[in-house]
């Protein structure tokens, strides 16, 4: 598509407006390629990947379970009774599926996001900022695909079996609707996004906005809001809570490390 201009070669609000669009249109087409790719392969995405977590096979169970033999506590042990999952909405897996495959699409189709926001905002920064953004596409996806990961192989399992392994009453059986247990699968997405925080710092700090000792001396302001954060994208619960806070609060103290040595390479360049 080419960019028309005005007679300052610059362009009007409108063209920005026009070049936003078709941004987003290409990053919602890429989504939804993919989300039509999960829904064709849906049986395969729901018996091992999204129900995989509940099953005492699944490797991050599997291992807890292995340890905590081994140091003879049984209480270390989770997901070893594996939960029972019903429908009882005529629609319900085929809304499930439709759900399951649209997060799917946006996962996947993560980096190409990215990199359509990229290609509409870097002709506004400045020439060093471009440069020190270089690279930020392939850094943003890499996180957001360890944060994914982390949030699929640790929190999610460890979610599962504390709401599913709760009970008030041993006379109560708890058998989980599809809806309730499939509400917690966002859980990996929001631990992608979260995980950008040390490249956001250190772009920041790059730029010069950002700066190590700003950080260290608003760090319980910075608590205060990532346990915010935390309770906006966990389920209703302390535990799912404090299971994301923890690497919250990790990755915030990174960031402070390497936005030490990004700030003395900030002014060693314009020293």
């Amino acid at each position: 598509m080419t960019k028309k201009t005005n007679n300052s070669g610059e362009m009007s609000f409108l063209e920005h407006l026009e070049e936003l669009r078709w941004h987003i249109v290409r990053a919602v087409i890429a989504v939804l390629v993919f989300a039509i790719l999960a829904f064709i392969f849906y049986p395969f995405i729901f018996d091992y990947i999204l129900l995989a977590p509940k099953n005492p096979n699944f490797i991050t169970n599997r291992l807890l379970c292995q340890f905590a033999e081994t140091l003879n506590a049984p209480n270390l042990c989770i997901n070893s009774d594996p939960m029972t999952i019903q429908n009882i909405n005529m629609a319900g897996q085929f809304s499930a599926t439709i759900m399951v495959s649209l997060y799917a699409g946006l996962i996947v189709a993560f980096p190409f996001v990215v990199r359509e926001m990229w290609r509409f905002i870097s002709p506004a920064l400045y020439e060093n900022e471009r440069k020190y953004a270089r690279g930020s596409v392939a850094s943003i996806s890499i996180m957001f695909f360890i944060g994914a990961l982390f949030g699929y192989f640790v929190i999610l399992p460890l979610t599962i079996h504390f709401l599913g392994g709760w009970k008030a009453s041993e006379e109560i059986v708890t058998v989980v609707d599809i809806g309730s247990y499939f509400s917690i699968t966002y859980i990996p997405f929001a631990t992608g996004v979260i995980f950008e925080l040390p490249v956001l710092m250190i772009f920041l700090t790059k730029v010069g906005i950002m700066t190590p000792s700003f950080m260290i001396q608003y760090r319980k302001h910075a608590i205060i809001v990532l346990m915010i954060v935390a309770g906006v994208i966990t389920p209703p619960d302390v535990f799912s809570m404090t299971l994301v806070v923890l690497p919250l609060l990790l990755l915030y103290e990174v960031s402070i490390i390497l936005t030490k040595r990004t700030y003395k390479k900030y002014q060693q360049n314009i020293g």
